[in-house]
């Protein structure tokens, strides 16, 4: 005898409200009610014997057997979809549009992309590294890799690192401003400063102890690859994160000071809560969070 199937549009009620995180959005992307909504989610707690959320004040808590549930199924409806999708003729390539910083790209994302590419062959990326990629998320882009203190509210995002501040410099430029910082000898320099890092040259100021020190100029680039080879030529002390230093793997460069000042950045994924329904993103999301890129 087949076993009992679950009711599956109560199953998709159930996985929408756990992944966008709210009831009313997974009900608005349903094209339902919220009453309607609540019915499908208590035909499934009728079906699984399960509590699989509290319900006060309008708004629906997942139940400790209720992340259970979701823990134990939702991967089994991804493999599901990948089950089906692997056995049509009728399923071409799957595209995701996908903002990146070129540096993330470059020293983090592509190395790695092989790996996706096995695991998924259908699912191919379209990278673009242009500005105001944040605000062109559910737009123009699926989602993106940015830099950012606290992302908005609105959107799913996952913090994918947290970051050191260093200052960066050729070795002929550090041997010549020494071990110890010298506001003397700094007040003649040129720093080097990301655009999407406009905070980073003040955190490593202030660490310092050095609040009213000013350089002589400030240049700001969009690209840190160049920044970082700026310094190497001489042009100036670069103010980067720990990661790209160390990953660039430069031997003509080197850090200042031995001083570790945290960051106020953190290179974040971002995509719009609705966004996570489609396969692409999905597939992207998770193998990201997994990689530990």
């Amino acid at each position: 005898m087949s076993r009992r199937l679950p009711p599956l549009r109560a199953l998709e009620a159930f996985l929408r409200v756990v992944r966008l995180g709210s009831a009313r959005a997974a009900a608005a992307e349903l094209g339902l009610s919220p009453s309607a909504l609540s019915r499908r989610i208590l035909t499934l707690e009728e079906f699984v014997g399960r509590k699989l959320f509290t319900r006060a004040h309008q708004t629906m808590q997942l139940t400790d057997e209720g992340r259970s549930f979701y823990d134990a199924v939702a991967p089994h409806i991804e493999a599901l979809a990948g089950a089906v999708e692997a056995q049509s003729d009728n399923l071409g390539v799957m595209r995701l549009h996908l903002g990146v910083l070129p540096l993330f790209g470059g020293q983090r994302l592509f190395p790695r992309l092989p790996e996706l590419r096995k695991l998924h062959p259908r699912l191919h990326i379209d990278i673009d590294t242009g500005p105001h990629l944040l605000d062109r998320v559910g737009d123009t882009l699926d989602a993106a890799i940015v830099l950012m203190v606290d992302p908005d509210p609105s959107f799913h995002s996952v913090r994918l690192d947290h970051n050191s501040v260093f200052a960066i410099a050729s070795r002929e430029l550090a041997a010549e401003l020494g071990d110890t910082p010298d506001p003397a000898k700094l007040s003649k320099q040129t720093f080097l400063v990301h655009n999407e890092l406009p905070d980073s040259f003040i955190a490593w100021r202030e660490a310092l102890g050095l609040k009213a020190f000013e350089p002589a100029a400030v240049d700001h680039y969009d690209s840190g690859q160049l920044i970082l080879e700026a310094a190497a030529q001489g042009l100036g002390i670069a103010i980067m994160h720990d990661d790209h230093y160390k990953r660039a793997g430069d031997k003509r460069l080197t850090s200042l000071f031995d001083i570790d000042v945290p960051s106020p950045y953190s290179y974040w994924f971002v995509c719009r809560p609705r966004a996570l329904d489609q396969r692409p993103v999905r597939l992207f999301h998770d193998w990201l969070v997994g990689a530990g890129l």
